[in-house]
């Protein structure tokens, strides 16, 4: 676990803060109402992981940048981690935390279950154990729930989009089920507004 990073001084600074966000079917809009409540000048950084389509580029960190006056960026291999920035998965790949980088990967499986907010959300616990927040949003299946599992275990805080203000219910409610939800959200933006 990294908890802190050294500069060129040789001292140990704070780690910088990161929130993984997983998204599917569904999570658009509440991740534009999560990231339009952030307020300026959190120090965070905020990981999203959404399932696309992998045979598209998207469009979601366009999308996302009219929403929030944080900067957003697609996420380019080994991308340092900086506060007060959106780092976005690209399109057929798979994304891991390590130490203060973002790492990419190709997708491992082409055919079956893919689990991308799993991957996130585990690496981001071994990354930054108890200072490891997670944010599982509206979607289909079940991806995000051993991710929290994961979070929790290590003492890091998991929050949920409330299944009952979810266009697709099964992710949360998976996340829910499994006692691995430390905060469920009404309204997504309730917790920073």
């Amino acid at each position: 676990m990294s908890s802190t990073s050294t500069e060129s001084s040789g001292r140990a600074e704070p780690a910088i803060r990161v929130v993984g966000i997983g998204a599917s079917a569904g999570g658009l809009v509440p991740l534009e109402h999560f990231l339009a409540a952030v307020p300026a000048g959190s120090g965070m950084a905020y990981v999203v992981v959404q399932h696309l389509d992998p045979t598209h580029e998207t469009v979601l960190p366009e999308l996302l940048q009219r929403e929030t006056s944080m900067t957003v960026r697609k996420v380019e291999q080994d991308m340092r981690i900086e506060p007060d920035t959106v780092f976005v998965i690209p399109p057929d790949t798979e994304l891991r935390i390590v130490d203060d980088h973002l790492s990419l990967s190709g997708i491992e499986t082409r055919r079956g279950v893919r689990l991308p907010i799993n991957i996130m959300f585990s690496s981001l616990a071994s990354a930054r154990g108890e200072q490891a927040i997670a944010v599982l949003l509206s979607g289909m299946g079940s991806d995000g729930t051993a991710g929290m599992q994961a979070i929790k275990a290590v003492g890091g805080l998991t929050l949920a989009q409330d299944p009952d203000t979810a266009q697709f219910d099964a992710m949360p409610r998976s996340a829910i089920n499994a006692g691995a939800v430390d905060i469920s959200l009404k309204r997504v933006s309730c917790l920073l507004g």
